[in-house]
């Protein structure tokens, strides 16, 4: 789920201590200003961007203050179908990777699940800061397949 900046500008990653835009534009050499020229490089780069939950209530950005008990997942047979080229799932992070695994996975249909590969990466988050930004990013390369 986005943080409190992400939502208040309507932003995937914009709080400005998140490693995310600055992994991408690393990864794929190409600096980017706007956020418009941001969600292109995702595009251009064969990529998409999409949040687990479609809806939680949380007191700040921390997704250990997510009540597990209000969490809505976004409809992902929907976005599969309508993507049938996606053949990989990346986490950034624990929490989406665990969320994904209990309440997505279970309903999808076999022939969806069968043909995704689902990795784990260390999370972009400031709060994540157990691990060296040169080893985020050597982790972050598994995007480019």
């Amino acid at each position: 789920m986005p943080g409190l900046k992400s939502l208040s500008e309507q932003q995937y990653y914009a709080h400005p201590q998140n490693a995310f835009w600055k992994i991408m534009t690393l990864l794929f050499e190409a600096p980017v200003d706007t956020y418009a020229q941001r969600v292109e490089l995702i595009q251009n780069n064969g990529l998409a961007l999409w949040d687990v939950l479609k809806f939680c209530e949380r007191h700040g950005s921390l997704d250990t203050r997510i009540d597990d008990a209000t969490i809505e997942v976004n409809d992902f047979f929907a976005f599969f179908r309508k993507h049938p080229a996606i053949t990989h799932v990346f986490f950034n992070g624990a929490k989406s990777e665990r969320e994904f695994m209990k309440r997505v996975l279970p309903i999808l249909p076999d022939e969806v699940s069968a043909r995704l590969e689902f990795s784990r990466l260390p999370s972009t988050s400031p709060a994540h800061a157990g691990l060296k930004p040169a080893d985020k990013l050597k982790a972050w390369k598994a995007v480019k397949v």
